[in-house]
C-alpha cells in the first residue's frame, strides 16, 4: 500500500517566484509542486500538495488529517508558522508525523520569525533549502514511515 503525504502550504506560497525572489528563489509555485511529485514518486509516496492564503482551509486540512487517512505530512505554515495559536492548536491533534518546512532560513531573518509555534509537535525542521527543503522533508518521512 502506497504511504499517503500531504503537503500543505501557507500564505503567500503561490506567489513563488515572484514574491522576494532573492528571499525565496526564482522557482515557481508550479515548481515546487513537480519537485514534491518527483521525489515522491522516487520514494514511492502518494502526494497531495496544497496551498491557500485562507487560515481556516489550513486548520480545516489539519483537522482532515486528524480524522486519518493521511500517513504524514510536510507542513509550511509560512506567516502562520509565527503568528497562528490556531495552527499551532490544529498541528497537535495530528497523528500522523510531520515535518516543519521552510524555503529560507527563518533564523537568518527578522527576529519575529525566530518563533515557530508548530515546530515542537514536528519530528523535525528543515530550513533554508529552497524546493530541496521539501526534498529532504520527503525523504526522512519516507524513511519512517
Amino acid at each position: 500500500m502506497t504511504a499517503v503525504v500531504w503537503i500543505l502550504n501557507g500564505p503567500n506560497l503561490g506567489r513563488l517566484g515572484k514574491r522576494e525572489p532573492d528571499v525565496y528563489g526564482t522557482a515557481s509555485y508550479d515548481d515546487l509542486v513537480a519537485a514534491c511529485a518527483a521525489t515522491a514518486g522516487e520514494l514511492g509516496l502518494s502526494v497531495d500538495v496544497r496551498q491557500t492564503d485562507d487560515e481556516a482551509t489550513y486548520v480545516g486540512w489539519l483537522h482532515d488529517a486528524a480524522d486519518g487517512g493521511v500517513d504524514a505530512l510536510v507542513l509550511n505554515p509560512a506567516a502562520w508558522t509565527h503568528t497562528s495559536v490556531a495552527v499551532r492548536d490544529a498541528a497537535a491533534a495530528l497523528t500522523a508525523p510531520y515535518v516543519e518546512v521552510h524555503l529560507s532560513n527563518p533564523l537568518a531573518r527578522e527576529e519575529f520569525r525566530h518563533v515557530s509555534y508548530t515546530a515542537a509537535g514536528a519530528l523535525g525542521v528543515i530550513a533554508g533549502f529552497g524546493l530541496d527543503s521539501y526534498r529532504l522533508a520527503l525523504k526522512a518521512l519516507a524513511a519512517r514511515i
